[in-house]
């Protein structure tokens, strides 16, 4: 080889050794121009102390419905309820078509309606304490072959003509065994996602099933107790509690764990009573029945309103739009996330419902009170679901189905006892005076919980994570 052609050649691998390094700077360059640019779009709106999402992550204020309900397991066990909540539901209404259809009495049809509430009230908490400590699945299943055995007796019984005593211990039975389906549903989601953001729109999926139960239930009792036999509604509702709350009963994978704890001696273990009757549980308990209170005057002042301006055949409509107003306000707020503690939204929002109700006392033409209504129907589905979050916060993780078991019973009381004392009062001065009962007990309970708004914040701290505070890794995509 010449020394022309040795320099050529090296001239030419000189020339290609530097092409190729500037390639690589460039490609270097572009890398780190491109990573720049990402981290200036990830972080330009970043807030100190505030973790970054990237797309495909879920943080707190992204959980939804549908994350809620894709969780392994949920969906199942939430459409198993449903059934049974309709037909828990049904089963008052049912059992007054049935008893006056027999017995041509609305006395013997409220003592039998009364008896079956009663026992609903006072033995529910203690059958849930039963399921906590071993377990929904062992408990169900035998609670709701005895529902079966009652509603079949009270129905034969009341076809035989059998006197009003026998009756009431027939609908005492069947209020006994009947099981608490929302309680049992949320002690599940309860398991399913302490600690998460998908508990609140779960929270919020059992407000607005309950409410849509309780706007069906009646409805179908009536018309199948009317169209088909009188004792249909009953029969029906029967049917959909036990069918539907055996199916909820297989679904063992998402029932918590029982608590059960044997100490020696082979006695079982105090501790659980302990844990649930707490200062915190108490204010609880107070607001669950102040929301009883609001359901059961409203029934009857709506109806009464109704019944003076000759409109009685609306008093369902009315009652009908403050229901919706609660749905389309659950399925709102259960959408949006807020990093307020729930300890201090529960009074601001006892407070707008005790205001709201103050404007059913000011309406006058039916159409007025049905504008009325709206605007206290949109506090409830909020302060439901706050109240539902609350107790799965403060509450020992042993005694949890008990705690939501007990709150139902305290609005059911509060139900039964404010229609009776608000109907006495309706009929001595109107239902003006009804209007005012829901407005000085929500206000006496929201002062109750301005008073302990601190407690239940620090209960919640305490307790663990509050479902609003979970992180991104605690989110479902």
């Amino acid at each position: 080889m010449t020394p022309r052609h040795w320099f050529r050649r090296s001239t030419t691998r000189l020339r290609t050794t530097r092409l190729r390094t500037t390639r690589l700077r460039t490609t270097r360059l572009r890398t780190t121009r491109f990573r720049t640019t990402r981290f200036r779009r990830t972080t330009r709106f970043r807030r100190p102390g505030r973790a970054v999402h990237h797309r495909g992550a879920a943080g707190p204020g992204t959980a939804s419905y549908r994350s809620a309900l894709r969780t392994p397991g949920a969906a199942p066990f939430f459409l198993a309820a449903a059934p049974a909540r309709v037909g828990v539901a049904m089963a008052g209404l049912g059992i007054v078509w049935l008893v006056h259809a027999e017995t041509g009495s609305f006395e013997a049809a409220g003592l039998v309606t009364g008896s079956f509430a009663v026992a609903e009230t006072l033995v529910g908490p203690q059958t849930a304490r039963l399921m906590d400590r071993f377990g929904q699945p062992r408990v169900l299943v035998p609670l709701l072959c005895a529902h079966a055995g009652a509603v079949a007796a009270l129905v034969a019984l009341v076809l035989a003509g059998a006197p009003e005593p026998l009756l009431m211990a027939a609908g005492l039975a069947a209020g006994a065994t009947v099981p608490q389906m929302g309680a049992l549903s949320a002690a599940r989601w309860s398991a399913l996602l302490h600690g998460r953001a998908e508990l609140v729109p779960a929270f919020a999926l059992e407000t607005m099933s309950n409410d849509a139960a309780f706007l069906l239930g009646p409805v179908l009792a009536v018309l199948t107790a009317t169209r088909l036999d009188p004792a249909a509604g009953t029969a029906l509702a029967g049917v959909l509690v036990v069918g539907a709350g055996l199916v909820f009963a297989a679904l063992r994978r998402t029932a918590p764990a029982p608590a059960a704890r044997a100490v020696r001696g082979g006695s079982v273990d105090r501790g659980p009573g302990r844990r649930l009757w707490t200062r915190n549980f108490g204010t609880l308990l107070a607001v669950n029945v102040a929301l009883g209170v609001f359901f059961g005057s409203m029934q009857v002042s709506v109806s009464a309103f109704a019944e003076v301006h000759h409109a009685a055949s609306a008093a369902g409509l009315l009652y009908g739009l403050m229901s919706a107003a609660s749905l389309l306000a659950g399925l709102v707020y259960g959408r949006h996330h807020r990093r307020t503690p729930p300890g201090h939204r529960l009074p601001p929002i006892l407070t707008f419902l005790a205001c709201a109700s103050l404007l059913p006392m000011l309406a006058e033409p039916p159409w007025q009170l049905g504008l009325a209504l709206l605007l206290p129907g949109a506090g409830v589905a909020p302060c439901v679901i706050v109240a539902s979050t609350l107790v799965e916060s403060v509450m020992d993780r042993s005694v949890l189905t008990q705690a939501f078991t007990w709150t139902n019973s305290a609005c059911a009381a509060g139900i039964a006892v404010s229609a009776a004392a608000v109907g006495r009062l309706v009929d001595g001065t109107g239902p003006r005076t009804g209007f005012a009962v829901p407005l000085l007990v929500l206000t006496a309970t929201a002062a109750l919980t301005w008073s302990s708004r601190i407690a239940l914040t620090s209960a919640t701290t305490t307790s663990g994570r509050l479902p609003e505070q979970a992180d991104s890794a605690g989110a479902a995509p």
